[in-house]
């Protein structure tokens, strides 16, 4: 005896449907919606209503008016798979282009202050002489997040980041590791020493990072030594902070790339007992085609960041 399995009605999802509810999720509309997708309103009303009939659910509210559409709980739910689903559409084209672009084209980079500062401009160099028909392309992202994000959705070939990654579709390649400092105005007591310990940083007013993952580091390394952390004040601008210090506002917890040399206002002190270094890794999309130049960046950046490890020393 035969039998014969239903037609599943999830087969008729197409990729079109779901990049329309990411679009009314983020535009609130279904009118911004079009002008982002390229359709027309009624386009994109019909193809969240025929999402909506396949998977049996309302998926988005429309109070009429002017006032915004929201998703329903189904609406939420679905939104997480499908914002996958485009993340995933956005990398394949942009392995389309990457591998259409053999030794020419751009290589996409995203990387932070002090790496950019003391690291990046050894790695370009190398790499321009060795690949002169690639066009670098340099972001700063604003948060570890924004960066991951980045070279999820493919916006991103290569970026430089301090591990742990989080959850996603990332490798890794460490490349150096960057020891913590403590840096103190040269009036401070504290100047008169080559280190300081644990303890004295416990007594300090500090300045520390906001969201990068080197501040992330230096706190936790102190609450897991037993010590309270109070900042007077947060921000991700190495210059910023070393400035405070000078003035006296406070001491800073950094690593020793963070610090810009030849400044005689600050002291810079080394830590004992020492906490954990700072790594220093270059991450890309595991599953996406890395082009010949990405792959020579990479080992270019390997060379030149184990020079630059080799060469800090510490105070």
């Amino acid at each position: 005896m035969t039998t014969i399995t239903e037609p599943d009605s999830w087969l008729g999802v197409e990729l079109r449907h779901l990049a329309a509810l990411e679009a009314v999720a983020s535009a609130g509309s279904f009118g911004r919606a079009a002008e982002r997708l390229g359709y027309t309103q009624s386009a994109v009303s019909q193809q969240i209503a025929t999402l909506e009939r396949v998977v049996g659910e309302k998926l988005v509210e429309r109070p009429g008016g002017p006032r915004a559409v929201s998703l329903t709980e189904a609406g939420t739910l679905l939104l997480r798979h499908a914002e996958a689903i485009v993340a995933r559409l956005d990398a394949a084209r942009a392995d389309m282009a990457a591998l259409r672009a053999g030794e020419t084209g751009t290589l996409r980079l995203g990387t932070y202050q002090s790496f950019g500062a003391r690291v990046l401009p050894g790695v370009m160099r190398e790499f321009r002489q060795a690949w002169p028909g690639i066009e670098l392309e340099l972001s700063e992202p604003t948060t570890d997040p924004d960066l991951y994000g980045a070279i999820e959705s493919g916006a991103l070939d290569l970026a430089f980041c301090s591990p742990p990654l989080p959850d996603g579709p990332f490798a890794e390649l460490a490349l150096a590791s960057d020891p913590y400092v403590l840096v103190v105005p040269t009036d401070h007591r504290l100047a008169a020493r080559s280190a300081a310990s644990l303890a004295d940083v416990d007594d300090l007013p500090l300045i520390g990072a906001s969201v990068c993952s080197s501040g992330v580091v230096a706190e936790r390394a102190l609450r897991d030594a037993g010590f309270e952390v109070e900042y007077g004040f947060r921000s991700d601008d190495n210059g910023t902070v070393q400035g405070l210090v000078a003035a006296g506002y406070g001491a800073a917890l950094v690593p020793l790339l963070a610090v810009l040399p030849g400044d005689d206002r600050v002291k810079v002190l080394r830590l004992k007992p020492v906490i954990p270094r700072r790594v220093i890794a270059v991450v890309w999309h595991r599953d996406r085609h890395r082009s010949p130049a990405a792959r020579a960046f990479v080992e270019i950046a390997e060379e030149v960041a184990a020079q630059v490890e080799r060469e800090l020393v510490e105070p």
